[in-house]
């Protein structure tokens, strides 16, 4: 067993049961939010959607569907 710094074992001790890691890991959710955050990521390369330069949210939305097509013929 790995020695703990003092504040991580007293904090361990402190929540006793409600601390740590969730119970069940659900693959499926984790699988989902990995590809949510990498699409995220890509669309944050675009410089004008990360910045929010548009003045109206109708010229956002076409340029955030134009960063997502151009993505998705990426693959």
């Amino acid at each position: 067993m790995v020695p703990q710094p003092a504040d991580q074992a007293s904090n361990r001790k402190r929540l006793g049961r409600r601390g740590g890691r969730p119970p069940a890991f659900d693959r499926d959710a984790c699988k989902q939010r990995n590809t949510v955050e990498r699409c995220i990521n890509k669309l944050k390369l675009w410089r004008g959607l990360a910045t929010r330069y548009d003045k109206t949210a109708t010229i956002y939305l076409a340029k955030l569907h134009l960063a997502a097509l151009f993505i998705r013929s990426a693959r």
